[in-house]
């Protein structure tokens, strides 16, 4: 069948559907639809058997769904309506939710029901959740609506009015978020932020300034006047509430001078303003008994390492490359033979930091510099030849963080995880030695199929493609446990240390034929004379994703930007 997506951005869940049904063989075209014109000519041009949209903030104008069926991704149950549903479950701390697909009406949000999923919402942030859990519901609930839509005979149900969830709420404005420093308890201030992120953030004033706070993390052990900044870490703010504190990791101005604002660490989006303050670091092997933030922690379970982290969005600053690797090195020194790494749940890694690099005073330096320590982190998980290393994506992962995954010995892939394997959407050739581990995993023509058609990828056929080993069925709840219990089963077997040995033998062998150094000096080369070329699409494309601007001679799916973060 023919499926046109329209969407108002190609976001996580608007790419794992276009994925989703792609596997499933259908004919899938993308339109990025700003207004319900937009819409109108996107249905005109394509003319497709259904439409469908993931995430779309247009109306449907009703001369389009009174001629095809459109069917709507509601991020809420049935009976639930309005722009701002999941931001409400999240501050209300709902603890179950759903999601609805149903027919476009002149109700917004009232159509006919084709299908939809009940959803548990652990106590997390809001993006974190859509691209996890109301992700895996909404690709459920998706593909049984298509599957029914195809049937030809299946009716949908008309909502009726009188459930206990069925209510119409409005836009929730930034007055209904606003945190009081002077009242709200830590939990309190933990939702409104958790409910926040990573868009729209809670406007707040802030060392005579007014700041969009995005995400929050709970403190346990300091403390202060309520509203007061205690520490850094990390990038990270902490500051006390009336019975603790919370750390802050990332700020946005109001308003910038250089156009759109840009989400950066809470230190840095600060800079000169910022107090001294003592930094508190967090240690390395942090145990289950603290609460509080840190984005990179060690924990061992017998013959088992675990290195985790978690980078907001997933992109990897000059700076979180580098922490990560020093974790990386402390990690690889114990004596355990099966190393995992990867993000507990949500992100895995999408690669450089494109916020950080546009607002650095030389955009081009600051992108050599952080290319340069992603290509040193990847470099010392290929060179790592005494013990196995397992790559653990729970979540999304693109462009250079697909490489970094691709390092490891084995590669596990959480069932609703999507790879973009590719820089082109950004204007780059790409680095992370991608030029040597992508072809040895998938071969050569696939690698060019990979990186040239520049698609998301399901896990599904991530593990067909061999870009992965194993596809683990489960939450994202579930699965850094499952990851790590998988671990402690291949760790003892007696084929492990005959592995290990083989593969440093493979390792000497492929330097032999060409070092490793001559993929990366061929790699960085190109990318040098993108970074230091004014003129380089990478520059526009770049300041046209991060300060969320349009960008002239861009295909529509080009919005993905497979190198940086994905709208909620």
């Amino acid at each position: 069948m023919h499926i046109l997506l329209v969407a108002s951005a190609y976001n996580s869940l608007t790419q794992r559907v276009h994925a989703e049904l792609r596997d499933r063989g259908h004919t899938v075209s993308v339109e990025l639809t700003p207004d319900g014109d937009a819409v109108r000519e996107a249905v005109r041009r394509h003319e497709p058997g259904l439409v469908l949209a993931p995430l779309l903030k247009a109306v449907i104008p009703a001369d389009v769904w009174t001629r095809h069926t459109c069917l709507v991704v509601h991020p809420g149950p049935v009976g639930d309506r309005g722009p701002s549903s999941l931001d409400y479950a999240v501050q209300e701390d709902a603890g179950v939710w759903g999601v609805t697909v149903l027919q476009a009406d002149a109700e917004m949000d009232a159509g006919d029901v084709w299908a939809a999923a009940n959803v548990a919402l652990p106590p997390l942030a809001k993006s974190d959740l859509y691209r996890g859990e109301v992700s895996d519901a909404a690709v459920t609930a998706v593909l049984l609506a298509v599957d029914r839509f195809a049937s030809g005979t299946h009716v949908p149900r008309p909502q009726r009015a009188g459930g206990g969830r069925a209510c119409v709420r409005p836009y929730v404005r930034q007055e209904f978020r606003r945190i009081s420093w002077a009242d709200d308890s830590t939990e309190t201030v933990l939702r409104k932020l958790r409910a926040a992120d990573s868009q729209p953030g809670v406007l707040d004033e802030l060392l005579d300034g007014e700041w969009y706070l995005h995400g929050g993390h709970p403190e346990d052990r300091l403390r202060g006047r309520p509203g007061e900044l205690l520490a850094t870490r990390a990038g990270a703010l902490c500051r006390a509430t009336v019975d603790g504190a919370v750390w802050i990791p990332e700020l946005r101005p109001r308003r910038d001078a250089g156009g759109r604002p840009v989400k950066l660490p809470a230190t840095l989006a600060l800079g000169e303003r910022l107090p001294p303050l003592p930094d508190v670091p967090a240690p390395l092997a942090l145990g289950d008994h603290r609460r509080t933030w840190s984005d990179i922690r060690y924990r061992e379970e017998g013959p088992v390492g675990v290195l985790s982290f978690s980078f907001p969005g997933g992109a990897m600053s000059t700076e979180h490359c580098r922490r990560l690797l020093d974790a990386y090195r402390v990690a690889c020194s114990r004596p355990t033979s099966v190393l995992v790494l990867g993000a507990a749940r949500d992100f895995f890694s999408n690669g450089i930091h494109l916020n950080v690099i546009e607002a650095a005073a030389d955009p081009a330096a600051e992108s050599w510099a952080n290319i340069n320590a992603m290509d040193d982190l990847v470099e010392a998980v290929l060179t790592t030849t005494d013990r196995l290393v397992v790559a653990a994506v729970g979540g999304n992962a693109a462009a250079g963080g697909v490489m970094l995954a691709l390092a490891a010995d084995e590669v596990w892939c959480r069932s609703g995880a999507v790879l973009n394997p590719h820089y082109r959407l950004m204007g780059l050739y790409g680095s992370e030695y991608w030029t040597y581990s992508l072809p040895r995993r998938v071969g050569g023509p696939m690698a060019e199929r990979l990186t040239s058609q520049a698609l998301p990828v399901t896990a599904t056929a991530a593990l067909r493609h061999g870009l992965v080993d194993r596809v683990v069925e489960c939450g994202p709840e579930e699965f850094a446990g499952e990851a790590t219990r998988m671990a402690a089963r291949l760790a003892p077997n007696p084929s492990t240390q005959s592995r290990i040995a083989a593969k440093k033998a493979a390792r000497e062998r492929d330097e032999a034929v060409r070092p490793l150094a001559a993929y990366r000096a061929d790699e960085l080369a190109r990318m040098r004379r993108t970074f230091s070329d004014p003129a380089a699409p990478y520059h526009r494309l770049r300041r046209a994703f991060v300060r969320k601007e349009s960008s002239r001679d861009t295909r529509p799916e080009e919005a993905s930007v497979a190198a940086a973060t994905a709208a909620c």
